[in-house]
């Protein structure tokens, strides 16, 4: 068979609710010459008959027991046969020029490993938020990888499959299987990889105009998975301390600030004002520099808080809805 100029990496682990509409979105694409695999991670819901109700040759199905994401993506991408392999989580969706947009992009500008855009938040309805994802395009430094992480979310990357394989090694507990995410991580597995690839690997990353990737927003998460996050986080930092100990030495801080910040805001949205006013603090003790540099989203932040501790959480709620949907 030819190979493909594109191959789609979409693992799948109970999502029964969305999986068809991230495939249809794939097959939707302007671009044609790709192909989907699709990663059976070990689910117990109907995804994996949702996705077998789709008749298209492109679509490739590969079971294994359950990796957690990290893992499911590595399969994909070990059994990938395009030169560029674009990554999209299953409860996601796509512009339909997505493929078509990052091929170009990629074609045009050999030097660039990682291609990615901005992205257009949505509810778990599948209805557009009043929030978006616009990161920083051009002149990405790793500094900007490790603070800000302009490629925001799984959905968004396009990596050419060469300078991917820059950052693979043996994994650890299998030793006859590649890895490129680390499967420890259960959580920020995907800020792991851009950081190693850009202060290890020296890979440049470079995003285009557009939101070109729904990036779901589902409500109802228990706030402990706010401080699970942190904590995975802090560990990718600790990892990234050993690679990069000269990056890490510079700016730890400032990402760390920065990190305290975005799970302020996500505790807000989340209803949790006591611990969005906590890691609010916390961010201005590590680094209150960020607020100099960011002032309209600081103080948009501290005001949701104040807003949110007067009108209560419910009736804050009704005032987020026409911002945040369903998640609100």
């Amino acid at each position: 068979m030819t190979a493909p100029r594109m191959s789609v990496v979409m693992p799948v682990y109970n999502v029964e609710a969305y999986v068809a509409e991230a495939i249809q979105s794939v097959l939707d694409q302007s671009f044609k010459d790709f192909e989907l695999l699709v990663v059976d991670d070990g689910g117990t819901d109907h995804s994996m008959a949702l996705v077998r109700s789709f008749d298209d040759p492109r679509i490739r199905v590969i079971s294994q027991k359950n990796r957690g994401l990290a893992g499911a993506r590595n399969t994909g991408i070990m059994h990938a046969r395009a030169p560029y392999i674009a990554l999209l989580d299953s409860d996601d969706r796509w512009h339909v020029d997505k493929l078509l947009l990052h091929y170009v992009h990629l074609q045009a500008n050999h030097n660039i490993g990682v291609s990615y855009s901005g992205s257009r938040m949505i509810d778990a309805n599948g209805q557009p938020m009043s929030v978006a994802m616009r990161p920083k395009l051009i002149d990405v430094s790793e500094k900007d990888i490790l603070c800000r992480n302009p490629v925001g979310n799984g959905s968004a990357p396009v990596l050419r499959r060469e300078m991917l394989d820059r950052a693979a090694f043996r994994c650890p507990d299998e030793p006859n299987r590649i890895c490129w995410f680390d499967e420890s991580f259960r959580q920020s597995e995907d800020i792991e990889l851009w950081v190693r690839l850009s202060s290890v690997h020296g890979v440049t990353f470079e995003g285009i105009s557009g939101l070109l990737t729904d990036y779901r927003i589902i409500g109802g998460a228990l706030s402990a998975n706010i401080v699970k996050q942190f904590i995975s986080w802090s560990r990718m930092i600790d990892v990234a301390r050993v690679g990069a100990p000269k990056l890490l030495a510079k700016y730890e801080r400032t990402a760390r600030a920065y990190q305290l910040r975005y799970l302020a805001r996500r505790s807000v949205q989340l209803g949790n004002f006591d611990l969005a006013e906590d890691l609010m603090t916390r961010a201005t003790r590590v680094d209150p520099r960020i607020h100099l540099r960011e002032p309209v989203k600081s103080a948009i932040t501290w005001a949701a808080i104040r807003v949110a501790r007067i009108a209560g959480p419910e009736r804050f709620k009704k005032l987020a809805r026409p911002y945040l949907g369903a998640a609100a």
